[in-house]
């Protein structure tokens, strides 16, 4: 266990952990009134839908849909509610937003790439694109690994039928929602589905994966603090709830995100190399795709890529109740009420929260 220490101002007193997540319930909030109210305006009143308008809403959209994706990250490693009880109804809400089961986030990601980053076991290693140019390994990266993503999923939700049933249980439900949901909006409505739903959640989805190129290729993941490239812009920052402190995220992946840039300046900023401490992602992104537009190290080095080695499995092996995995299975998690336990809002000055 962790020790760290936060200040108690940012403790929530309603059922919310935290009181920045009420920024989170205004983008989620935001993302309904765009894609749904575009969704009905479009059937009501098609005729206002010229070309620059549909452009622009599918646009507002795929970006509303793609903060929710972040958010969605968020939830599975933090829940944001007190009560178990809430973090399942609230994924059932992220769902729809998300365009997917937001329990099936937490085999890919959770687990096979938290726990074995960039491994062979990392089912969303950057080894896997493999093109000279290195903008077509950014576009092309969720097409190449979404296969492998699929069928970890696939596996553990086999093993979780048995194992957790809890788990198994919400997977369920979100995929039933979330599909009758989006398929039945393609029967009212063909186009405005498209525009609206599915288009912003596979722009989503693409988003939020393919994050893993720009934030792990070419790192270190053997070091202490150059295995993951981070971001500190505050506009970034602010419209994808911290995200771009992603060496901090992988330090301590139970931390709720209104923390992470504390704890990167403390703990991360000292002593990452500079390159891995971007502030402009804008200009990072130009460089590193545009012009030079050169697949690198960190440290400017050439980037030797590895032998392709096809994934192993690590469903097989997982228990579920391995105290490593206490806080990796998203509402059904054990540390909302750990956190509950171990924090004291009594003190009026600082807090220790154990993650």
């Amino acid at each position: 266990m962790v020790y760290y220490q936060i200040s108690i101002s940012n403790m929530d007193s309603s059922i919310l952990r935290y009181k920045a997540d009420y920024r989170t319930f205004v983008f989620v909030f935001v993302y309904f009134v765009i894609a749904y109210g575009g969704f009905t305006t479009y059937i009501v009143y098609p005729e206002l839908f010229t070309w620059p308008v549909w452009t622009l809403w599918f646009i507002v959209t795929c970006l509303s849909s793609f903060a929710c994706a972040i958010i969605v990250h968020n939830t599975i490693h933090s829940p944001i509610f007190y009560k178990k009880k809430h973090n399942k109804y609230f994924q059932f809400v992220l769902s729809l937003a998300y365009g997917y089961s937001v329990s099936a986030y937490v085999p890919g990601h959770n687990f096979s790439h938290h726990k074995e980053v960039q491994t062979a076991k990392d089912n969303m290693r950057t080894s896997k694109v493999r093109f000279k140019w290195h903008l077509l390994n950014q576009l092309l990266f969720f097409f190449i690994v979404t296969p492998a993503l699929l069928k970890a999923e696939k596996n553990f939700v086999a093993k979780m039928k048995n194992d957790k049933k809890d788990w198994y249980n919400q997977w369920k439900a979100e995929m039933i929602l979330v599909h009758t949901v989006r398929i039945s909006a393609l029967f009212i409505s063909f186009p405005a589905a498209v525009i609206f739903i599915w288009g912003p959640h596979l722009y989503a989805a693409w988003g939020v994966v393919s994050t893993n190129v720009w934030q792990h290729d070419g790192c270190d993941v053997q070091d202490k603090y150059n295995h993951s490239r981070t971001f500190t812009g505050p506009l970034l920052n602010y419209f994808l709830f911290n995200n771009g402190y992603h060496g901090a995220h992988h330090d301590r992946p139970s931390l709720h995100w209104s923390l992470l840039p504390e704890f990167h300046e403390k703990n991360i900023a000292p002593y990452i190399h500079p390159n891995l401490n971007q502030r402009n992602m804008f200009t990072y992104l130009v460089k590193a795709y545009i012009y030079p537009g050169k697949r690198i190290n960190y440290d400017g080095s050439p980037y030797v890529l590895e032998d392709w080695v096809p994934d192993e499995d690590w469903v097989a092996a997982l228990s579920v109740t391995d105290k490593a995995h206490k806080y990796d299975f998203g509402a059904e998690e054990g540390s909302v009420d750990d956190i509950l336990q171990t924090t004291d809002v009594s003190k009026t000055t600082n807090d220790i929260l154990k993650i």
